[in-house]
């Protein structure tokens, strides 16, 4: 790890700019789900959005003014984690999901759950030994066809019948979805592969 780095991830300045939002994204995720509870499609969507939103600016401040911190990188994880696992959670009791053809089933949010785990488990064990386990594009690629599948989802639910949508919007969910789900399936597998990898330069 260069002197830049260890520099930037030992700044005491915790409660920045970045990790308020992430902290920011906790509580949209608890109106997120508030607002699937009550099936109030339109307003999750914009909830969603919102959190999409800061997800990118808190990355972006954290890079551009070096406020990358330890506590930075477990928060704004770990919010990401909550959202998207909590959003497809949620998504499982609504019904024209459910019951569309090739669309949400218990089984894709079990994986997308279970990778996320993982990954948190793996990474957690290495970094205690001091190994850099960070984020890949495997991960990120992972993040954004999950967070396009989330509101493609929550477009349908908002708009079911809206004419114009209607003839491409259901493709649009289930292309997403399944994107999403063998995205999670390849970038846990990658992981797994890289975590090994480490392992093993370090028993040798």
């Amino acid at each position: 790890m260069s002197s830049k780095r260890r520099s930037s991830l030992s700044n005491p300045t915790y409660w920045n700019v970045p990790n308020l939002l992430s902290g920011f994204r906790l509580v949209l995720a608890v109106g997120l789900f508030v607002a699937l509870a009550w099936e109030a499609y339109l307003a999750s969507l914009g909830l969603f959005l919102v959190a999409c939103a800061t997800d990118w600016l808190d990355g972006w401040y954290a890079r551009r003014y070096g406020q990358i911190t330890f506590l930075g990188r477990i928060l704004d994880p770990f919010a990401d984690k909550v959202i998207i696992c909590g959003a497809f959670i949620f998504l499982l009791v609504a019904r024209p999901l459910v019951e569309m053809p090739w669309g949400l089933r218990p089984w894709m949010v079990v994986v997308i759950v279970g990778r996320e785990m993982f990954v948190t488990a793996v990474r957690s064990f290495l970094e205690q030994r001091g190994v850099d386990f960070s984020a890949r594009w495997s991960g990120k690629w992972k993040m954004f066809l999950q967070s396009v599948a989330i509101i493609a989802a929550l477009c349908y639910l908002s708009w079911p019948e809206a004419p114009a949508l209607a003839q491409w919007l259901p493709g649009m969910v289930l292309l997403t979805l399944w994107a999403a789900v063998i995205q999670t399936v390849v970038s846990g597998l990658l992981y797994g592969v890289v975590a090994f990898r480490l392992l093993s330069s370090q028993a040798s």
